[in-house]
């Protein structure tokens, strides 16, 4: 059964002033309204409206998808993965939780929290490559095109876990579509991820602490709950390191072609900082 075939629980219709909740019609998903969406062949369905669009071709191409599907097939990011399941499931988010990944890519981590938690998650990303290749891989999910920076295409309090890793986040939508008892589940990049491949390919490993600008971003309607440091240092041949480099924007824009060109075998160190917050109930959980 793939995840079409199931009840909706949280898909929302984004037409304008309407929000009606979709169901899914034979090839469309369709609101009580008559605003129909149609799914594609591989079982992604596009939501965006033009309002919603930078481009014709918006998000990561089908290039940076294939790169990072790749990285993940040589162990990179696995660590990351491993250890958001892991924190998920200590969350005990009760029966069949609704999981909505932001920025959910060639949908890994979403199926790898999938098989942990026993629900049909929701990915949402803003390029149809990279939902074509979800649906096609796991199709027990549902896969949505859309612009998380915009009003998610979610139906208000539906949503109990919603989780961005490297990805979008927008604070104001994910207090409306989380539950009471929500939470978000977020990583970013560390002060030393990929230090040493920054350091040889721009000429400098700058460290940034994003950590201070996340939590402040989700006050006051969120409180951070935990944090924690998930770091692996793996040997990575030239052909894994140019997946990081045409997997990253900050890669693509800043490298230079013949520090590039010299790249060889090196030990890179990944490492993601991650964030539990909980909605506000008007008292700091940690210091």
């Amino acid at each position: 059964m793939t995840a079409f075939e199931m009840p909706n629980r949280a898909l929302a219709c984004t037409v304008r002033g309407c929000g009606l909740p979709l169901e899914r019609r034979q090839a469309q998903f369709a609101c009580a309204a008559g605003h129909a969406y149609d799914v594609a062949r591989s079982g992604y369905v596009n939501l965006l409206q033009p309002q919603d669009r930078r481009s014709l071709d918006a998000g990561d191409s089908r290039e940076a998808v294939a790169a990072r599907a790749a990285l993940l097939t040589a162990g990179v990011g696995r660590a990351l993965i491993d250890g958001v399941c892991a924190k998920a499931v200590s969350l005990s988010l009760g029966t069949a939780p609704v999981v909505v990944d932001l920025g959910s890519g060639s949908g890994d981590a979403l199926a790898a929290l999938g098989e942990r938690l026993e629900t049909s998650g929701i990915g949402i990303d803003l390029s149809t490559a990279a939902a074509d290749r979800a649906a096609r891989r796991f199709p027990r999910h549902t896969w949505v095109v859309a612009n998380a920076d915009r009003r998610l295409p979610l139906l208000d309090a539906s949503v109990d876990l919603l989780v961005s890793l490297h990805g979008r986040r927008n604070p104001e939508e994910a207090d409306r579509v989380l539950t009471a008892d929500g939470v978000m589940l977020i990583a970013v990049p560390a002060p030393d991820d990929l230090i040493e491949l920054r350091q040889r390919v721009q000429g400098e490993g700058v460290a940034r602490d994003r950590s201070d600008a996340l939590v402040a971003a989700h006050l006051p309607r969120f409180e951070l709950a935990e944090r924690s440091v998930i770091s692996a240092t793996m040997t990575l041949d030239r052909e894994v390191l140019l997946n990081l480099l045409r997997a990253t924007y900050r890669g693509a824009r800043l490298a230079s072609a013949d520090r590039v060109a010299l790249l060889d075998r090196m030990a890179v160190t990944m490492a993601s900082e991650m964030f539990v917050l909980r909605k506000s109930q008007g008292k700091s959980i940690v210091d």
